[in-house]
């Protein structure tokens, strides 16, 4: 009998399992909400509510505890900062679980599981600022790009009229033709 034993194996070893748990906890605390299968968001629920809980007492040993699940200052920095202060007043139930249908392949029920007063602009935030650099980048260099393309399409074109001259058979004129005619 399974006294006292909580959480599900979800079909994985220990140390697979528990990986699991602390990507899925990385990437709820930076998009606030993720989607997943129902049982892991389940047992994701009181993983990332003792993280947040961690997060309220601001000293050193419960940086390092967050640390040593998240591996990451900027998470460890968002759940001690903004995280912590958002759920000052709260003594609990930070997550919230609901239902989301049914997944496609194999009809395995799905639900997101989102941080309770999340902030709507903290999800894809980090993709969305990676692609807006990368438009920057891009029309950095794009100006540069141009004058080189103008540059190599004259010399192109050059090149092409040149080839189609060499590729042409040369004929004689007329006026050369009726000369030899004549002689």
């Amino acid at each position: 009998m399974r006294h006292k034993i909580s959480g599900r194996k979800l079909n994985r070893k220990t140390s697979h399992r528990i990986a699991l748990l602390k990507n899925l906890a990385k990437s709820l605390i930076i998009n606030e909400q993720i989607e997943t299968t129902l049982p892991k968001a389940k047992d994701l629920r009181p993983f990332v509510e003792k993280i947040l809980h961690s997060g309220k007492n601001n000293n050193l040993h419960s940086k390092r505890k967050v640390f040593s699940i998240l591996r990451d200052n900027t998470l460890v920095n968002k759940v001690f900062d903004v995280l912590a202060k958002r759920y000052a007043s709260r003594s609990g139930g930070y997550t919230r679980v609901l239902r989301s249908g049914f997944r496609y392949g194999d009809a395995a029920p799905k639900a997101i599981i989102e941080l309770v007063d999340r902030d709507i602009s903290a999800k894809g935030y980090i993709d969305k600022k990676r692609v807006e650099e990368q438009k920057k980048d891009t029309e950095q260099k794009a100006p540069e790009d141009k004058e080189l393309n103008v540059d190599t399409q004259a010399k192109n074109k050059e090149k092409n009229l040149k080839q189609t001259d060499d590729r042409l058979p040369k004929t004689e004129s007329s006026s050369s033709k009726e000369e030899k005619k004549d002689s």
